[in-house]
């Protein structure tokens, strides 16, 4: 009887069992449906942004124009609060989807005020245009999900490169899309915002339909699946015991472990609580913090610039090309810098990208009306970017543990909104009342800090530095 009763449920285990997956298969197609919408999220976030400080400029004045970029990235950095959790809860796919359809919205209704001259409207779509934004930054860590640890780096890089085809072509395009807008009857500089938002909705929809399984509920199913592991090579926190990656055919259950709910309270307040005590997550999240406020400093304040020494008919692709190979720099290289933080560490390529930083103040800040030394520095200013934001994203990724790393990376982002925010926000007073040099002599100052950070001898045994 014993013997039977043992067989029959050995039986109905069977049954339950699901059909396998690779996991190795199921990353490779993750990375691919990522970079594709990144694609339509780079152009719907440049092509707006190529524009927004000139429309706000022409409508509230210049001091406003540093305003409306900060609007735009405080909405960005607002939405990683309600976006961890839906992500926490429910996965990656809802909650990128989401993001992307409140950045529609915000399109819409900033050529709604564009057209009605509503000064407070057009601050509102931009606040819930920041939503494309950080739909973009966050699907960077949903290809950390699944990834091996060796390649987190790179496989994260190689989002963030994605952008890279859409934003580098979209400013090129803010003119076109005026042109066969304004045949439409909406107001000049608005019609790149109609383009954002159908961008936007597209890739809200081919990630509600494709993107499945969900990486994230898929990595939690596979530490539940291997008990006392931090997970099997795809998210354990560094210093933590490590599970190798499971090879390629390696079937690994899909579906009948059931999905660990989020722990308790793990929300921003815990995230906090584990980055202030861990040295790693704590240069981290400092490196993306200050590299994007740095960089959205002289950024926002760039076309305005331009707008000194340019003829009004002549600005606008002139603004498309600078912006363009600005943006090339942020992410044409990134997987260049995924290689290297895999291969040389985190710590090294934050470094790095902190003086490639200062570089780019140095150069753009003295470049005065010399248009093609200005790209120079921008480019720099894009390449110190993307080695803050790869290494300092990977290593906060792998510095925390799994229950609170979605809180963590959205923690992040949320940090680095508000400082890109505050940056906008006072780089227009900043250019009004002393000039564009100024600016970047400012933005300079701001990451001494960083390099402080990054220099600061790690303490022996630290639990949560690389390996």
């Amino acid at each position: 009887m014993r013997q039977h009763l043992h067989e029959r449920d050995h039986d109905e285990s069977r049954v339950a069992s699901p059909a396998p997956v690779d996991v190795v298969s199921l990353q490779r197609r993750t990375l691919r449906l990522l970079c594709g919408t990144q694609v339509l999220g780079g152009i719907g976030v440049t092509i707006g942004f190529a524009v927004g400080a000139l429309l706000v400029a022409e409508i509230a004045g210049t001091a406003a124009a540093g305003l409306a970029q900060s609007a735009a990235v405080v909405g960005g950095a607002l939405l990683a609060v309600p976006i961890t959790r839906v992500i926490t809860g429910h996965g990656r796919r809802p909650g990128l989807a989401v993001a992307y359809g409140v950045g529609a919205l915000g399109g819409t209704l900033i050529v709604v005020a564009a057209a009605t001259r509503w000064i407070p409207l057009i601050f509102l779509g931009m606040l819930l245009f920041g939503g494309g934004s950080a739909a973009n930054l966050q699907a960077r860590y949903a290809a950390v999900d699944l990834a091996a640890p060796a390649r987190r780096a790179r496989h994260l890089s190689l989002v963030v490169w994605a952008t890279t085809v859409g934003a580098v072509a979209a400013p090129n395009f803010a003119a076109l899309a005026d042109r066969v807008t304004g045949s439409w009857g909406l107001p000049a500089l608005s019609g790149p915002f109609a383009f954002s938002a159908a961008a936007f909705v597209l890739a809200a929809g081919v990630l509600l339909v494709r993107l499945r399984p969900d990486p994230l509920l898929t990595a939690r199913r596979l530490v539940a699946a291997v008990p006392d592991a931090p997970g099997r090579g795809v998210s354990a926190p560094a210093g933590e015991r490590p599970v190798p990656a499971p090879p390629p055919g390696d079937p690994v259950a899909a579906e009948p472990v059931p999905v660990p709910p989020a722990r308790r309270g793990a929300g921003m307040r815990a995230a906090w609580s584990v980055v202030r005590t861990r040295p790693a997550a704590r240069l981290g999240v400092a490196a993306v913090a200050v590299g994007h406020l740095v960089m959205v400093a002289v950024m926002a304040m760039t076309p305005v610039h331009l707008r000194e020494f340019h003829p009004v008919d002549e600005v606008l692709p002139v603004v498309g090309l600078v912006l363009s190979l600005h943006i090339a720099g942020m992410y044409a290289l990134a997987p260049v810098v995924g290689w290297l933080a895999d291969r040389l560490g985190r710590r090294a390529v934050i470094l790095g990208g902190a003086g490639t930083l200062l570089a780019a103040c140095a150069v753009a800040g003295t470049a005065g009306h010399d248009t093609p030394r200005l790209v120079v520095g921008l480019v720099l200013l894009g390449l110190g970017w993307s080695a803050t934001m790869v290494a300092g994203s990977t290593l906060l990724s792998e510095s925390v543990p799994d229950a609170v790393r979605p809180s963590a990376q959205g923690l992040s982002d949320l940090l680095m909104g508000l400082a890109g925010a505050l940056a906008g926000a006072i780089s227009g007073f900043v250019v009004q009342v002393s000039g564009y040099p100024v600016l970047t002599l400012l933005a300079a100052v701001a990451v001494a800090p960083l390099l402080a950070l990054a220099l600061r001898p790690v303490p022996v045994g630290a639990p949560d530095e690389e390996d």
